[in-house]
């Protein structure tokens, strides 16, 4: 219960110097760069592992990344999927190599060399002949949730620093948080919770946030 509690706090802290975090620069800076994504909407599949325990389920989404910021650049991505019932499930995480492979082989004619985001490279070269088809995957999710929204940063240079709204160092000055340009892609669960084979995720928005 206590690390429960703590969590919610975490999480509500992290809500907060969200909220108060500056929007990115409509006119970025001439040192910045924001390379250009596409994405599929997120699937869910069922997987037997070879461990021989029950069929678990993932969710994922594949995004296509261009590089046309006119320089080669480093390509250092995380991604988050965040619940609305406060659940925080950073990509990948308990997610075993067959799982990708899976999507991998259904998606082979479409992206055949569709890549895992843990295992995209650190440099994102120039042109479209050079784009990065990526995928990104959690497993199941609070199945009490009904929206869900997914942050993906090193996608962008820029960055910002704002005051942590409740740390403070020891001069008691507020502690500097930095935030990086982020994108958000926001959506809502549709279908019977009960029948979770047959839910998906509805595309509701797509921002870039500093976070």
């Amino acid at each position: 219960m206590r690390y429960f509690i703590c969590g919610i706090f975490l999480t509500c802290a992290l809500a907060a110097v969200s909220a108060a975090a500056p929007k990115p620069a409509v006119i970025p800076e001439s040192a910045d760069w924001t390379v250009d994504v596409s994405f599929e909407n997120p699937q869910q599949l069922s997987l037997s592992l070879p461990d021989g325990a029950a069929a678990k389920r993932f969710w994922y989404v594949i995004i296509t990344i261009t590089n046309n910021t006119g320089r080669d650049i480093d390509f250092y991505p995380k991604c988050e999927l965040m619940t609305d019932t406060l659940q925080v499930i950073p990509a990948g995480s308990g997610t075993p190599d067959a799982v990708f492979e899976n999507i991998k082989t259904s998606f082979s004619g479409k992206y055949p060399f569709l890549e895992s985001l843990e295992k995209s490279g650190n440099r994102i070269l120039q042109g479209r002949d050079n784009a990065k088809d990526i995928a990104i995957i959690w497993p199941d999710f609070d199945p009490k949730t009904s929206c869900i929204d997914i942050f993906i940063t090193g996608l962008s240079s820029e960055t910002a620093a704002v005051d942590h709204p409740v740390e403070k160092d020891q001069s008691g000055k507020p502690v500097k948080v930095y935030l990086r340009k982020t994108l958000q892609l926001t959506y809502t669960l549709t279908g019977d919770a009960n029948l979770r084979s047959g839910e998906t995720l509805s595309f509701k928005s797509k921002n870039w946030v500093m976070r």
